[in-house]
């Protein structure tokens, strides 16, 4: 099976009708620091046929630059203006809505460099962090209590929250992750106050940024997860298709009130001619 999955793609008719793919990456392309079984083949067979593929990820951990390294890393091709992370959209967000203000920021380096691009003044580690005026809360792997507690003392005396997505687990090889969305939760609870922005997957700006970067052109958006990213093309006004490699099993499709429009058992049994008659690939009515 994985001498067949590591074979060179040959694009269905499905596949081909389409222009532009935006693509998740997280038990899509890869799961954890492993490239899916034929995932790299079926993007190449895209890019020699002259499709346009854009990544859209909603881990707010690493920037751009660092996504491309780890994708050629796995064998992927792949650009920087071909990737669009929800740090980027966030900058954007703050930087478009927000007016210079102290910031108290959960999250890695490349997310906490986005936040003072945007024109915010980082006070973390600082006096003034529970008293910041906007908190903003990307998960990571170091997230600990006093982060926590620092946080909901911020926002508890009228700091904004951002969030950069509501994932409340991501897929590694071992099982599940706590995602942003799991830690964001915390906070919430806390506070007994939702975020007041939502910027990753399904909310619009994500979509609006992958869009700015592709000509005119049928778009299909791939993801792994029914809540995030089909739902988020779905509100895009975007076809969507579910890859079972990550988060959701095809019942959870099945039984969807708002199905995507076609289920793969992965990215190469979705968009291979060969997966047209697998009842794993179709479709859903």
């Amino acid at each position: 099976m994985a001498g067949d999955d590591n074979a060179p793609v040959r694009l269905s008719p499905t596949a081909l009708a389409y222009d532009h793919f935006l693509l998740d990456l997280d038990g899509c392309v890869w799961i954890g620091d492993e490239g899916v079984p034929g995932a790299a083949e079926a993007l190449n067979a895209l890019r020699a046929v002259g499709k346009r593929v854009v990544f859209v990820t909603n881990d707010p951990r690493h920037t751009a630059e660092q996504y491309v390294i780890k994708l050629w890393r796995l064998g992927f091709q792949a650009a920087a203006e071909e990737v669009v992370t929800v740090g980027a959209a966030l900058e954007r967000l703050l930087s478009e809505s927000f007016r210079p203000r102290n910031a108290f920021v959960i999250g890695t380096r490349a997310l906490v460099d986005h936040v003072a691009l945007a024109g915010m003044r980082i006070v973390n580690a600082t006096s003034l962090a529970p008293h910041a005026d906007l908190v903003v809360l990307g998960g990571h792997e170091r997230f600990d209590y006093a982060e926590l507690r620092t946080a909901i003392q911020a926002v508890s005396r009228g700091a904004q929250l951002v969030g950069t997505t509501r994932d409340a687990t991501f897929p590694m090889p071992d099982g599940p992750w706590p995602g942003t969305g799991s830690l964001l939760a915390a906070v919430e609870a806390g506070t007994g106050r939702q975020a007041d922005y939502i910027v990753g997957k399904p909310e619009p700006a994500m979509y609006e940024a992958a869009r700015a970067r592709l000509g005119p052109g049928r778009v299909l958006a791939v993801g792994d997860r029914m809540d995030i990213d089909v739902a988020g093309a779905q509100a895009a006004g975007l076809d969507s298709a579910l890859v079972l490699t990550g988060a959701c099993i095809e019942s959870d499709a099945r039984r969807s009130a708002s199905p995507p429009t076609y289920i793969g058992s992965s990215l190469t049994h979705l968009l291979s001619a060969a997966a047209d008659t697998q009842s794993t690939l179709g479709e859903v009515a």
